[in-house]
């Protein structure tokens, strides 16, 4: 059950009273606090507007009333469009249902959006075999997730006086994984005492 704000729900009882009836909503949608304001119905106080009705229209410049009226008679609301033009532009519509919809298109937007994780694993320049195989191992298991993985490699004092050793060891870590990973961004140089590598997976076909 879509969830409708007081304000909305008290705007859509005061605002489509048709003939002495209520309309009943079907949609409801939530109030967006970062949005920008729409004024609608009683809430446009300039006159006259310049209204377009619910076809998409050219009715011309009218009084905000008589806008406003139009919209009541056909059970909709009458929506500010574009508040810096002389005079204002007005739509009838019905807010509710627009408003329902462009959250809906935000929503399965939202969903199409792919999050990359990214994975750390750390190795020291001097690591021995069963270490860097280990090491390894779990970056494959992340790739294979499908995240990506940063591969860094953390100098102590003495170590950063033959940074090739860190060099070397990405190229290792890229050779080994060069069947699912390819490699998004290798260093140049240190970056303080790290060397750091991104992996992302390859498109599977």
């Amino acid at each position: 059950m879509c969830w409708r704000s007081p304000r909305a729900v008290e705007n859509n009882r005061s605002d489509n009273v048709n003939q002495g009836r209520t309309t009943i909503r079907k949609y409801a949608f939530r109030e967006d606090p970062e949005a920008p304001q729409v004024r609608i119905n009683e809430r446009i106080r300039l006159s006259p507007v310049r209204l377009v009705d619910d076809e998409g229209n050219q009715v011309g410049v009218v009084p905000v009333e008589e806008a406003l009226a139009l919209a009541r008679e056909k059970g909709l609301d009458l929506v500010e469009v574009a508040a810096t033009s002389r005079p204002i532009v007005c739509k009838i519509m019905d807010y509710g249902r627009f408003r329902y919809e462009q959250e809906k298109k935000a929503r399965e937007a939202k969903k199409q959006q792919h999050s990359v994780e990214v994975k750390e694993v750390k190795y020291r320049p001097n690591i021995n075999i069963h270490d860097f195989d280990t090491k390894t191992r779990r970056a494959r298991k992340f790739i294979d997730q499908g995240k990506h993985v940063k591969v860094t490699i953390m100098f102590r004092m003495r170590e950063m006086r033959r940074p090739e050793n860190g060099f070397h060891l990405l190229r290792r870590v890229a050779e080994d994984l060069a069947d699912v990973a390819k490699v998004d961004r290798m260093p140049d140089r240190l970056e303080g005492r790290d060397l750091t590598m991104v992996m992302r997976p390859l498109k599977k076909h």
